[in-house]
């Protein structure tokens, strides 16, 4: 729903303005002071404005000057009964999208209104537009081509062009937005917003607020009236982020808005109808969660039409390459294009960690490395403590296959590890003996027994 500020010091011009737009569908501000009306400018979303060019106090001119300092893009239509040649071209030099005079025609009105936010929301598309295209978030923002992956950017592929609400699993740091953000701008809403909302960052009674938007005086604080961001993503996308941590009573709320696709603002009486695609995201396991009554099952069908399983970077290592490479580019490029290369000793880390952070973690490491190497190698120096240490671990997740018992797999990691202790050692049997802690006829008799031939 559009909203327009009306501002005139004549009480009956304002009733008047009011009666004839809002039967047209927009949601009408009044006002008779121009002091208040910028102050409404300034803390809402507003679409339009419309405004009286002689007023007491701040003048028509004056508040055009300053809501174009606040707002360039936002359309400011003048009135006036007192229309001169020179007041049109100067209102249409201070940028006013059109210069009407009293008595106005109806229709003519309602024509420059219908016009004037035509144009304000193309802006607004062309903006939203641009901004797409210079983050680029296609598939090129998703870096990897491990299997897992390969299958991601198919169902990307097969979702993007339907309306279907997507459930992106997956812990922390993986992506999980990046995809969201793919899946919107490979549709057809890819021109309208992609608006995003943090489920677990808020307490209830803001997050309420942020999805739904809230009246003038709703709640201690309320100063003024604020669209929510299921209204901000109308025509385009609502990605709800750690869905799984919103409060039972704002589930209900929610459950509501998915079936009808209309709400009313927190404070407010008037339905506002919305068509928004939602993806939602969460780290948690939500079907576990239902089980257990945390999540309601109703909401949890609606949210998981279709499901995306974001695999942890320790379940797709082909793809660490690819990453570093990206994030040595990106931070090299932010530090005057300082050229880098990786010590062999940093592949050996990076292999060996288990990467609890996911990439989220692995652009942290890369951008600390290019800022703390020199001579142009990042060394083990560079990295964390827990990477370092990392090098040592066994992570036995890589080599031992699920449900495999106890004995096998315990013989399994102590060949890897001869393994790698020889060929760390060039294949002196004394050294890597002496690296395993063992002696050299031990480390014979497991070569045997491993078929292990040097």
């Amino acid at each position: 729903m559009e909203t327009i500020l009306i501002v005139d010091d004549e009480k009956n011009y304002l009733l008047v303005l009011e009666a004839l737009l809002a039967p047209e569908g927009y949601e009408i501000i009044t006002t008779d002071k121009a002091e208040k009306a910028l102050n409404i400018i300034k803390d809402s979303d507003l679409d339009l404005v419309i405004t009286d060019m002689k007023m007491p106090g701040m003048s028509g001119m004056e508040l055009l000057e300053a809501t174009k300092r606040i707002n360039p893009d936002l359309p400011v239509i003048m009135m006036t009964a007192y229309g001169t040649i020179e007041m049109a071209v100067e209102a249409m030099k201070k940028r006013a999208y059109d210069y009407i005079t009293k008595p106005f025609q109806n229709e003519e009105l309602k024509l420059t209104v219908k016009k004037a936010l035509e144009n304000y929301r193309l802006i607004k598309e062309n903006r939203l537009l641009r901004k797409a295209l210079s983050d680029r978030f296609r598939y090129g923002s998703i870096v990897g081509k491990s299997k897992p992956m390969l299958r991601i950017y198919d169902l990307i592929q097969k979702v993007a062009d339907s309306k279907a609400s997507i459930l992106i699993s997956g812990p922390s740091g993986t992506g999980k937005e990046l995809i969201a953000k793919a899946i919107h701008f490979s549709g057809p809403r890819k021109d309208g917003p992609f608006i995003s909302v943090n489920c677990g960052a808020l307490t209830e009674t803001l997050l309420e607020s942020e999805l739904f938007g809230h009246e003038k005086g709703a709640f201690t604080g309320a100063i003024a009236m604020k669209k929510g961001r299921f209204e901000l993503a109308d025509g385009g996308t609502l990605f709800l982020d750690e869905v799984g941590d919103m409060p039972p009573s704002l589930q209900v709320k929610l459950l509501r808005v998915l079936q009808e696709m209309e709400f009313e603002r927190v404070g407010g009486t008037k339905t506002i109808k919305v068509d928004v695609r939602i993806i939602s995201a969460s780290n948690r396991n939500i079907k576990e969660d239902v089980a257990e009554g945390l999540f309601r099952e109703d909401l949890f069908y609606r949210l998981h039409v279709i499901q995306i399983e974001v695999p942890p970077l320790r379940e797709r290592r082909d793809d660490i390459p690819l990453l570093v490479k990206h994030f040595v580019d990106k931070y090299t490029k932010d530090n005057q294009n300082k050229q880098v290369e990786l010590h062999p000793d940093v592949w050996k880390a990076f292999y060996n960690y288990s990467w609890p952070g996911n990439v989220r973690e692995l652009e942290n490491v890369i951008e600390r490395a290019v800022v703390l190497s020199s001579g142009g190698i990042i060394t083990v120096e560079d990295l964390p403590e827990e990477l370092t240490n990392a090098q040592v671990e066994l992570e036995a997740e890589r080599f031992v296959p699920p449900g495999m018992p106890l004995p096998q797999a315990l013989e399994k990691i102590e060949e890897r590890l001869i393994r790698r202790a020889l060929s760390e050692c060039n294949n002196v049997q004394a050294h890597a003996a002496a690296k395993l802690g063992i002696t050299k006829s031990l480390m014979q008799h497991k070569m045997k027994k491993y078929s292990i031939v040097i």
